[in-house]
This record gives C-alpha cells, sequence and structure tokens, in this order.
C-alpha cells in the first residue's frame, strides 16, 4: 500500500515494516552493488551523494572505479522509467533479489540542524536530508547509513538514526573465522575407533573413522590429539558420518626440513603440509608478525623451483599502501619501485640464504645470485588481464585486498600454478576495510572445505622473545 506525502516522495506505509535507508557517497563508492542489499526496504540517495559521485569519477583507483559503477547502475535503474521520480524506481527490475524502491532527492531538503554546522558541506546536507525526512515521513523509520564514523557520530548526536554498511562484511565476529585446526576431543577414539579400516598408498597413512564428530569436520581440515602418543592427520574427504584421515608428513624433523627450515611448531608443521602439497592449489596463511608466514612460503617456494622443478618461478605481489606519509614518486623499473615495499622479502631471503653453513661466502653469493633470478616482484596496479602458467605466485599483506580485488588477482592463475595468500587481518591500513570485509577474510571463509584449498591460522611467534612480549603487551 502507498501513501503520497507533501514532500514529492512516496512513502510505504508502516504496515510494510519497510525502512527508508539514506545512502552516503561512500557506500556507494566501497560496494557500487550496495543499491540492491538492503532485501524490501526504500533506499534515497540525496542530491550531495551524487555530486560527490561524480566528483570522484576520475581515475584510474579502485575508488574511482567503484564511483563509475555506481554512476552507470543509477543510469541504468532510473533510465528505465523516467516517470518514477514520484513513486520511486523498482529494484527488482535490475535482475536482483531487492524488492524496495529507489528515490533520488527533486528538491530543496533541509532539516532544523545547529547553526554551527557548515551548510555547504556534502555531510552536513546529507544529515539534513535524513532530518527533514524523518520530519516528513513519520512513524516510518529513515535511517542514515555511513561508512564514515565522525558522520554516523554526528548524526547520531542529532537524535537521528545511523548505522554502518554491514552487507560486506563476511563474519560479524571475526573470532568465528575458520582456523582450519580442530583439537580432537580426549574420548574421540572411544566414539570413533570402531570398525577403523587403515592402509598405506604413496607413502602416506589413511584412516577411514566413521562417528557424530565426521559431519562436522571439512575437507583439507587439520586434526590432532596431544598426549603421549600425538596424534595429526588431515581430513581427506568426509561422506555423512564417514571420513578419510590421512596422517602428516613431520616437517618438525631435520629430515624434512624445507630449504632448510624446519617448523617450530604445530600450526607451521601444517601450514608446511599445505604449502609443499602439490594437489592443493590455493593457500591461505593468518597470523601476527613473527609467526613465520613469509618465511614459510619462500621456503616452500624455492624448494619446488630450485630442488624439485614443480615451478618456474615465485611471484609475489602486495598492495602498496603505507603505514605513514607516503614517500612520492619512486624512479626506476617497476621491480625497483616495488623494492622498498619488499622489506620482508629481503629479509626472508637473508635467513634462507644463511641456513647452509658449509657453503662459505661465495657459495652463499651465488646462492643469493640464483635465488634472486626466480623471484618476480610485480605491482598489483598492472595484473589485469594477466595468466600466470606454473608459477609460485605469493600475495602478501593480503588483508589490504577488497574482495573484489581478491578474486581479480586468484583468477589470474593459469594450469599449475599455485596462490598463497599471506596476512594479518588485525593490521588493515586500507581505509573502510575492516576485519570481517577483507578480501583475506572473505577468501577463507569462501574456500574453506575445498578439495584444493587449504587454510591455517598460525598462533605462535617465533621471531624472538622481544617481538613476542611487545605483541603481547604493547
Amino acid at each position: 500500500m502507498i501513501q503520497k506525502k507533501a514532500t514529492g516522495v512516496v512513502t510505504r506505509l508502516k504496515t510494510a515494516a519497510t525502512k527508508l535507508f539514506v545512502l552516503d557517497t561512500n557506500v556507494l563508492m566501497h560496494d557500487p552493488t550496495s543499491l540492491f542489499r538492503f532485501e524490501e526496504h526504500d533506499v534515497f540517495v540525496p542530491m550531495a551523494t551524487l555530486e560527490e559521485l561524480d566528483s570522484n569519477k576520475k581515475g584510474m583507483s579502485e575508488v574511482s572505479r567503484n564511483a563509475r559503477q555506481a554512476s552507470r547502475t543509477l543510469d541504468e535503474i532510473v533510465s528505465r522509467g523516467a516517470d518514477e521520480f514520484q513513486h520511486g524506481f523498482p529494484l527488482d527490475t535490475h535482475g536482483k533479489d531487492a524488492t524496495g524502491r529507489l528515490f533520488l532527492q527533486t528538491e530543496a531538503m533541509g532539516g532544523d540542524l545547529p547553526a554551527r554546522l557548515a551548510a555547504g558541506k556534502a555531510d552536513n546536507q546529507i544529515i539534513g536530508v535524513v532530518k527533514h525526512l524523518q520530519e516528513t515521513h513519520a512513524p516510518r523509520e529513515v535511517i542514515l547509513v555511513s561508512k564514515d564514523i565522525n558522520m554516523r557520530i554526528k548524526a547520531r548526536a542529532l537524535g537521528l538514526p545511523a548505522e554502518d554498511y554491514f552487507n560486506d562484511k563476511v563474519l560479524e565476529d571475526t573470532d568465528l573465522l575458520y582456523t582450519g585446526v580442530t583439537a580432537l576431543p580426549e574420548d574421540f577414539w572411544e566414539r570413533h575407533g570402531k570398525d577403523v579400516e587403515t592402509w598405506q598408498q604413496n607413502g602416506h597413512t589413511f584412516y577411514r573413522v566413521h562417528g557424530p564428530q565426521c559431519s562436522s569436520l571439512l575437507v583439507n581440515e587439520f586434526i590432532y590429539q596431544e598426549g603421549d602418543r600425538p596424534f595429526y592427520a588431515q581430513v581427506k574427504e568426509v561422506s555423512g558420518k564417514t571420513a578419510i584421515l590421512m596422517l602428516i608428513r613431520d616437517y618438525t624433523h631435520q629430515k624434512f626440513s624445507v630449504w632448510g627450515i624446519t617448523a617450530r611448531n604445530r600450526e607451521q608443521n601444517f601450514a608446511l603440509n599445505l604449502l609443499m602439497n602439490q594437489d592443493i592449489d590455493f593457500v591461505t596463511l593468518l597470523g601476527q608478525a613473527g609467526t613465520g608466514k613469509t618465511l614459510l612460503t619462500l621456503a616452500a617456494g624455492l624448494t619446488q623451483i630450485l630442488d624439485e622443478p614443480r615451478y618456474q618461478e615465485i611471484i609475489m605481489t602486495r598492495v602498496t599502501v603505507p603505514v605513514g606519509e607516503d614517500i612520492g614518486f619512486l624512479p626506476g623499473t617497476e621491480e625497483e619501485k616495488m623494492t622498498p615495499w619488499m622489506g620482508a622479502l629481503d629479509d626472508n631471503l637473508d635467513v634462507l640464504n644463511h641456513s647452509d653453513d658449509e657453503a662459505g661466502e661465495w657459495g652463499r653469493a651465488a646462492t643469493r645470485d640464483l635465488i634472486r633470478s626466480r623471484i618476480k616482484v610485480k605491482s598489483l596496479n598492472f595484473m589485469r588481464g594477466r595468466t600466470f602458467i606454473n608459477k609460485f605466485l605469493i600475495i602478501d599483506e593480503a588483508q589490504n585486498l577488497t574482495p573484489k580485488q581478491m578474486k581479480t588477482l586468484i583468477t589470474r592463475a593459469g594450469p599449475g600454478t599455485k596462490v598463497v595468500c599471506l596476512g594479518n587481518i588485525a593490521q588493515i591500513d586500507t581505509p573502510y576495510l575492516t576485519e570481517g570485509s577483507s578480501g583475506l577474510t572473505y577468501v577463507v571463509d569462501r574456500f574453506k572445505g575445498w578439495a584444493h584449498g587449504g587454510h591455517i591460522t598460525l598462533q605462535r611467534g617465533e621471531r624472538s622473545r622481544l617481538a613476542d612480549h611487545a605483541a603481547e603487551v604493547l
């Protein structure tokens, strides 16, 4: 049921329980498809939002691309019904699930805002629109949606409801994020030990177990049980209440060292089992600073390129988001421009290069040159349209990528390529990205349980006692 208001905007009666969401510009620039994310509720786009979209449309950044995409989407919706400005444009005609309507500001609106709020500022204009809509559309709920914390604070200070844009969040609570590891309860074998089948194949020991906990396991998840006889295994197959488990290789033993590196803890052991497994095409490693993400990945990559040639070379890339002030334009080629961002690569190569005590200075210098010739450093800016064949692709600092950027990178993988994403979701430098909406969180959640993908959250720092204590107390 529809009811007309004197303001020139149509409002559905409160009986439909539909809300009116007023979108700030940063929501559209963060997610151009946000117009279709409000289900049965209506969306209102103020004129100030359209002006800001227009001023941000130029450039090659992700924000500029999103602004252009949002403008194109609005144009498609509006052009389908030129006479719908009073009644709103139906959003479901765009082939989406949204059943609400889109309203655009067609007249001057300004609620009674405090005189100290600058009238010309776009944020204050949008707040004025929200106040006007709230006054003229009562009892209907009118809510401002913005990614800008200060704007939400200002709106709430004036008694206006304001919310963050949550639809891009993969998880509300990142503590629930898949870790890739499950500890078996003490009574696991009592409940699942009946009719256990065991066999050996390709040098690995397999178990087929039956029981209630099997249905909750995911393919390529690692399970363990500590005690007098520790048990470490990887889930290879799950079918109802039956699971096939494979004993993992013990990379904590010097016999199985990878480029001179051995695992120092349980999670590092699990990570090396993923990195060295040729059947795993996609690996994600999460963990705080000093847990060994980059070192383990480089050691596994170099081993599989120089010792047992599975891949042609390592390609390493990362987002160039500065923590402090930007240092401006850098001279040189693409690789030289990326050098300041690749300090972590050089630090870890120094560790790997000194793992062979018998090589001597000349031997180490030759090894260093050989290693550097097999590692290519690439910028994210030039990735679109490329295809990597038989490469070991490392995406460092992946927590700073949006889900869309992550999709662009992972789809570069051609035949025989392995992609490894490294990051710490507690250290996000990209504006408007949070732990819940990071591209790294997104892929961890979407790839869990895939037969050719694996994930491990590294828990223990192994850098130094100083770094571990600093991470704990600072």
